[in-house]
């Protein structure tokens, strides 16, 4: 078998050369970082879970018109991509205060914002991703104006379309990250979804019981984080029967800490 080529690898993924011109192949590791890498850990079988929620979420919204670089799942740890130019901006949805809007403005957790924010994080691991405006992309072209506006449009509409999706299984969206790319049609620059969805980039909380049922476990030593990325793969129908067995009670983990 010959050994494919290695495009770039991050702290939860590796892209290889794809079959294709213009494709790669997403591999999803069970690799866990936290704080900007200074937290580090594996969590079993994230990378399965991951792939497998990704695709769903990825092929849904294909459904509903929102380009995305997703082609298909080539096995249980990969996936088929188009080639993208990544445009060096996360951008951050936020319909519940968590996290760092938490720290920054005082208020508290769980609190339901008045309407949603976006928020936009120049990508750069060196500094630490910081929080930029509008002014800052413009200035240093990250991204044009016609640009942002297309991305903010997808980003309003992937937020509506996974608040519903989730509140139907019966969770919370809180937050969550998203990330665009150019691709080339001809002369013609279109900004598509990349990356991934899935609760390394999401918040997710129980609906009855605001249990943390994404990565905030690992940050913040909460244990069952493994259960809890299947239990958000069982409830979008993702696991097969065999697999459910395995799906555990985060309820032991919180009488364990005594909660």
């Amino acid at each position: 078998m010959a050994r494919r080529r290695q495009i770039y690898e991050g702290k939860a993924k590796i892209l290889y050369e794809g079959p294709e011109p213009g494709t790669l192949i997403q591999y999803f590791k069970d690799d866990a970082t936290a704080f900007n890498a200074q937290k580090r850990g594996t969590i079993s079988g994230k990378g399965v879970i991951n792939n497998r929620i990704s695709e769903h979420i990825f092929t849904s919204l294909a459904a509903i018109g929102v380009p995305t670089h997703f082609i298909r799942r080539v096995n249980m740890r990969e996936q088929l991509i188009r080639q993208v130019e990544i445009i060096p901006i996360e951008v951050v949805v936020r319909n519940v205060a968590a996290g760092s809007l938490s720290k920054r403005l005082g208020i508290e957790e769980g609190t339901q914002l008045p309407r949603t924010i976006i928020e936009y994080y120049y990508k750069d691991d060196a500094l630490g991703d910081p929080m930029i405006a509008d002014e800052h992309i413009a200035c240093f072209g990250w991204a044009t104006q016609d640009e942002m506006n297309d991305i903010a449009d997808m980003a309003i509409r992937v937020n509506d379309f996974l608040s519903g999706m989730f509140a139907a299984i019966g969770i919370r969206l809180i937050d969550f990250k998203l990330e665009f790319g150019r691709v080339w049609e001809g002369d013609y620059v279109r900004v598509i979804l990349a990356d991934e969805i899935s609760p390394d980039g999401c918040r997710l909380w129980d609906i009855k019981t605001n249990e943390k049922l994404d990565k905030d476990r690992f940050r913040q030593d909460l244990g069952g984080v493994e259960e809890a990325y299947q239990e958000v793969a069982r409830r979008l129908g993702l696991l097969q029967p065999e697999e459910e067995s395995a799906v555990l009670d985060l309820d032991s983990h919180r009488k364990k800490r005594g909660k």
